[in-house]
């Protein structure tokens, strides 16, 4: 094998690493947005067996919930249903 061959070859390795990085961080995140989502619906599962249920006029679209004014949300874009005043006093 010669010089050139060599440094070629290591300049494909170091490439791939680099691309095998880049993909297991990429799956890292769409993972942790998975794994949040997971949780989230599972949570408003919970939320109406017990019997909450979201404020009137809010509906779940197929990319989850709109934004309304005066609503709080999540870190993650979810949004965080108020309590009711029988909750919250």
């Amino acid at each position: 094998m010669t010089m050139y061959e060599t440094t070629e070859l290591l300049k494909r390795v170091e490439r791939y690493e680099a691309a095998l990085d880049e993909l297991r961080a990429a799956h890292q995140d769409i993972r942790n947005i998975l794994h949040d989502q997971v949780l989230y619906e599972r949570w408003q599962q919970l939320g109406a067996e017990l019997g909450f249920s979201a404020p009137a006029g809010q509906h779940q679209q197929a990319g989850g919930y709109q934004p309304v004014a005066g609503v709080q949300h999540d870190v993650n874009g979810h949004q965080i249903p108020q309590m009711s005043e029988a909750w919250a006093g």
